[in-house]
């Protein structure tokens, strides 16, 4: 048996843990169908003063669904998502999945580029925009995508009748030419319901678009099985029951809210509670106001709110189960935070291609600290999960070398979407089964435990967010004034990295730092513009002509 293949981590795992997991459910629509039986007037949201019912969300997808079938949506179609942590995000997905498509989970902060590149990807038939997203961004880009017919908008306002003024002032409703009301659809669809559709394992329930280490976006094929997987590993992992909560402090987009908060909260069910975009403040006060036991979040996240004037210990009190994943987390966070709150953060470690957690420290454990480096491990491989670490000619590495991160079980997905070849490269292993190449790279100790050192390529990882330079070099590249640019990520007490780019000017122009950067802010999302530019005369580069990144970082 080889170092992997016999799973020393086992023996990390709590007494209660299962070595393996068996999906539970043939789609993701299923599990919902079993926890609507299970508790139908359960309440599933939580959004400021508002509920959502188990029963409410049924009723409410159906009538997506019937919609969209009625504008000519079919199995297989794609719907994009352009909107915050709102009640909508649930309806459209649920809703869609009853009409048999697949949810393409967009960033908000996506700007026009951004928008444009992922809907002509995908294709997709419809979109559900937020009306302030779609007069600043999607107006301009909607009528340019040949596949799209479905043009429906929404407000963060609905659902809830509160109007935080620290998040919903001088929002208005608004209506755009060429999009319907949400509210109006599903009301004109009255009690009718969608026609039964088959949903399998290995359909396509989300496309989750990730700029992964080779560049231009992709969308990673997260499947039915792939969510459920998950969903349980989730459940099962936290020991998360109906009498848990869930606060949904990730973006819904992302794949950590599409499964860390979503799926888990469809599959117990139990609340989630949503407060429509990160504010430190509100935040706390929403967990003081609605109890949640559990959330998952960047570290970012945890440090704005030991920082919120109104974090007392009571307010997180009942933040029993907290976990963190999508950038390194120093220890000393870790220990501040629990000093403050009483509650230890525990690691998740996965990618969009694992569907979320790949690894994960035990609930009421605590993760060993690499001695070298002062890294925080990211824990062991969950249920049905091997992982072993790869040197660059393929081979096993041995215990406590290091080399790339190579992940293989049910949650990690089966391709990008039309892209064979960026498929062959990342997820097949040499007998063609399904193997995920992470491009980071990191090791395992003689104990199990996992620890990620370095990433193999150039992406910035911002705050759980993942920048890839080159985009950013494009964006410069359009101003007049550049002759050439490099970008990389620096070290950034809050985001963990954050993008600085190193950039020299044609002869006879000028230009300070400052307008370079608001340059990029005007023209992309807000984790990705460069905080720092640096002018110089030269960019160091290899002989071949490539710019030295890594001379850049030194």
């Amino acid at each position: 048996m080889g170092t992997y293949d016999d799973r020393p981590w086992l023996a990390r795992y709590r007494e209660d843990y299962p070595a393996d997991l068996e999906v539970e459910f043939p789609s993701a629509l299923h599990m919902f169908r079993a926890a609507l039986e299970r508790d139908p007037d359960g309440i599933i949201v939580k959004y400021f003063d508002g509920t959502l019912t188990m029963r409410e969300l049924d009723r409410l997808s159906d009538q997506f669904a019937v919609a969209l079938v009625d504008r000519g949506f079919e199995k297989g179609h794609r719907l994009a998502t352009y909107l915050q942590n709102i009640p909508q995000v649930l309806i459209a997905v649920i809703g869609t999945w009853k009409a048999g498509g697949i949810v393409v989970s967009i960033n908000p902060m996506s700007r026009v580029r951004e928008l444009t590149t992922l809907l002509t990807d995908c294709e997709a038939t419809a979109i559900l925009a937020e009306e302030d997203l779609f007069g600043q961004v999607a107006a301009e880009v909607v009528p340019t995508i040949p596949s799209l017919r479905i043009a429906w908008t929404t407000s963060p306002l609905e659902f809830q009748t509160r109007h935080d003024e620290r998040l919903f002032k001088g929002v208005e409703r608004t209506r755009h030419e060429g999009t319907e009301d949400l509210t109006e659809v599903l009301e004109s669809v009255g009690d009718r319901t969608p026609e039964p559709v088959e949903l399998d394992g290995d359909d396509v329930a989300f496309l989750g678009y990730t700029s992964g280490t080779t560049g231009p976006p992709k969308g990673a094929m997260n499947t039915h099985r792939n969510i459920v997987f998950n969903a349980q590993t989730y459940r099962d992992w936290i020991q998360l029951g109906r009498e848990d909560s869930i606060f949904g402090v990730a973006p819904l987009f992302h794949i950590t809210g599409v499964v860390g908060h979503m799926a888990i909260a469809l599959l117990l069910p139990a609340p989630l509670v949503l407060a429509y975009r990160f504010e430190p403040g509100v935040v706390v006060d929403a967990i003081r106001e609605h109890r949640p036991t559990f959330s998952i979040g960047s570290i970012t996240v945890f440090i704005a709110m030991m920082n919120a004037p109104n974090a007392d210990r009571d307010a997180l009190s009942s933040m029993v189960k907290v976990y963190s994943g999508g950038a390194p987390i120093p220890p000393s966070t870790v220990k501040a935070f629990q000093e403050q709150f009483g509650h230890y953060i525990h690691n998740f470690y996965g990618l969009t291609e694992t569907n979320s957690p790949s690894h994960g420290v035990p609930l009421g454990g605590d993760a060993p600290v690499d001695s070298a480096s002062g890294a925080l491990s990211v824990g062991v491989p969950v249920f049905s999960t091997v992982v072993r670490i790869a040197r660059d000619d393929g081979s096993d590495a041995d215990v406590g070398e290091v080399g790339e991160i190579v992940t293989r079980g049910p949650q990690v997905v089966p391709g990008y979407w039309n892209k064979p070849e960026e498929t062959e490269n990342a997820l097949r292993a040499p007998d063609g089964s399904v193997e995920l190449k992470t491009g980071d790279v990191g090791y395992m100790d003689d104990q199990g435990w996992f620890y990620v050192v370095d990433r193999k390529k150039d992406q910035i990882n911002a705050g759980g967010y993942k920048v890839w330079p080159r985009e950013v070099e494009d964006v410069l590249y359009e101003h007049p004034a550049v002759r050439e640019a490099a970008v990389v990520g620096v070290p950034d007490e809050y985001r963990g990295e954050t993008v600085k780019a190193f950039v020299s000017l044609r002869p006879g122009q000028e230009v300070t730092p400052d307008e370079l950067i608001a340059f990029c802010k005007e023209r992309m999302s807000a984790y990705k513009y460069p905080r720092q530019v640096e002018l110089m005369d030269e960019i160091p580069k290899t002989v071949t002509g490539k710019l030295l990144r890594r001379a850049l970082r030194q």
